[in-house]
């Protein structure tokens, strides 16, 4: 398999390889189409089950009454030179649309005061009946690669979930909209900063203005996520221009990104045109006995070339769960660089990979020196390090990229 890395500004993508990062996540309302990835050259597995979200049956949460996040979970401290910094873990998952998971993955983090963080597909704010409200660039109103919100309410569901997880210190960012990768017309590696910034400006419209949007009066409840609190995202498929997403990122305000193959293994992020990147790795891997890029989607893959099997989703779950540990393992005895766990909600090939992760989180976050938390909560702990500390963890070779 070919590969190519970020140059002359942009995302790595080379046939079959860039298709390997196309996981998305189902859509958040049981009545709407299932995410699948897109793309010439893509294996398309199976639609992903739909989401439970809105099901009579699903416990629903309480509203939060005072919004806003908690402090951070990270002791905001200066390390001293050659000190050892914490070992920090950042769960991710792409579109966060799943109301059953948000609550599965939740409990998992409370115990340990564990945060984790939601790359939101805006479209899920929008009832199948209003999709027209959304135009991605260069396609038609309520055209989409993956499912809008579903009922009303399904996506009173799901700003309840948000809420009550802004509460409990987790963050939300964005994974965009219409989820648009190689093969779907106008897609993330054409577009300029003008399409960009259409994306972006859209995505904070339906975060102010869903109710309008919508036709809702105030028995909806108020969403706890605005703007300002978007700091950073993960596009679809990991796709898009450098030089055509940077200038968008700096207009709404946002600080990191997680979209980037900058180099093999783990390593402390860098700035890449004034952005914190939090580069995706790839990784080696004890379960798979080869290199993967450390994403969900780009495993199954690897595994079966994204078949669906749920009969072999044990084997699947222990190939991923491995390759977990082996990343902890090799960073907390190497160079701690935050180790990036980059998921999605999706119950694919017989659900083989929410309980490895979920599994991932109770039995490793809160051992010692080792923090669960956000890309901000990170960022924070790095902008106060002394700039010579820093550069020396930056500096440090990458772990995880095989041998012992």
């Amino acid at each position: 398999m070919q590969r190519r890395r970020l140059t002359a500004g942009r995302v790595w993508t080379a046939g079959l390889a860039a298709l390997l990062m196309a996981g998305c996540s189902a859509a958040p309302g049981a009545s709407g189409p299932a995410e699948t990835p897109t793309g010439p050259g893509t294996t398309s597995p199976a639609a992903p089950s739909p989401s439970p979200s809105g099901s009579p049956t699903s416990p629903q949460p309480s509203n939060p009454s005072k919004p806003g996040r908690p402090a951070s979970n990270v002791p905001m401290t200066k390390l001293k030179p050659g000190e050892k910094p914490p070992q920090f873990v950042i769960f991710s998952f792409d579109g966060a649309g799943s109301h059953t998971r948000w609550q599965q993955f939740r409990a998992a983090a409370k115990p340990t005061d564990s945060r984790f963080v939601g790359f939101l597909s805006g479209i899920y704010l929008l009832t199948n009946q209003n999709r027209t409200k959304y135009v991605g660039p260069g396609h038609a109103p309520g055209k989409a690669s993956i499912g809008f919100g579903g009922s009303k309410a399904d996506v009173v569901t799901l700003i309840k979930d948000l809420n009550h997880a802004v509460a409990a210190g987790d963050e939300i960012g964005t994974h965009y909209n219409g989820h648009f990768c190689s093969g779907s017309g106008h897609a993330g590696n054409s577009w300029s900063t003008a399409d960009w910034n259409s994306e972006l400006g859209q995505f904070m419209k339906f975060l102010t203005d869903y109710k309008k949007l919508n036709g809702w009066g105030d028995d909806v409840p108020d969403l706890h996520v605005t703007p300002k609190d978007i700091k950073g995202g993960r596009t679809p498929c990991l796709e898009g221009k450098l030089a055509a997403m940077a200038p968008a990122w700096k207009k709404y305000g946002m600080t990191y990104d997680s979209s980037l193959s900058l180099s093999g293994g783990i390593t402390w992020p860098v700035k890449v045109r004034g952005i914190w990147e939090f580069q995706m790795p790839y990784v080696y891997s004890p379960g798979f006995k080869r290199s993967v890029m450390a994403m969900d989607y780009n495993m199954w893959v690897t595994f079966n070339g994204g078949r669906n099997q749920p009969g072999r989703a044990p084997e699947l779950r222990q190939k991923v769960r491995k390759t977990y540990d082996y990343m902890y393992q090799q960073a907390y005895r190497g160079n701690r660089a935050p180790v990036l766990v980059a998921n999605h909600f999706n119950s694919w090939n017989g659900n083989a990979f929410n309980p490895a992760a979920m599994d991932f989180m109770k039995s490793t976050c809160g051992k010692p020196d080792t923090y669960c938390t956000t890309y901000s909560d990170v960022i924070a702990w790095m902008q106060l390090q002394d700039p010579a500390v820093l550069k020396a963890l930056q500096a440090k070779k990458p772990v995880a990229t095989g041998g012992s």
